[in-house]
C-alpha cells in the first residue's frame, strides 16, 4: 500500500467541542501517526501519515466530527519534506500545543 502525509485545517465549531480528542482516538483507531493541534484562528490543523485510502476515510471522519462539532469544513494544505520525513518516523498519533 501507499503511504503519504497529509494536512487538513478543519473550520467551523471544532474548538472547545472535544474535536482534538476524538481526532486522537479515531486516527489512533486506524493506525495513523502525527499530530492534532488548536489554531489561534479557531480551527484545528491535523497532520496525519499513513495509508492513503486508510486517510480517505479519515478524512471524511474529520468532515463529520463528533457529535459537540459542527464541521465547515476540511481544508487541505501542502506539506513540506521535513514533515513527511518525521511523521513517516513518529510512532503514535497525540495532541499537541496550541499553534
Amino acid at each position: 500500500m501507499s503511504k503519504e502525509t497529509r494536512r487538513y485545517f478543519i473550520e467551523g465549531r471544532v474548538q472547545g467541542v472535544g474535536f482534538r480528542y476524538w481526532t486522537v482516538g479515531r486516527a489512533r483507531h486506524h493506525g495513523l501517526v502525527g499530530w492534532v493541534r488548536n489554531r489561534r484562528d479557531g480551527r484545528v490543523e491535523v497532520l496525519a501519515y499513513g495509508d492513503r485510502s486508510v486517510l480517505d476515510g479519515f478524512e471524511r471522519e474529520l468532515a463529520e466530527g463528533p457529535p459537540a462539532a459542527l464541521v465547515q469544513g476540511v481544508v487541505p494544505a501542502p506539506v513540506t519534506p521535513e514533515e513527511t520525513e518525521l511523521t513517516s518516523t513518529a510512532t503514535v498519533f497525540e495532541q499537541v500545543p496550541t499553534e
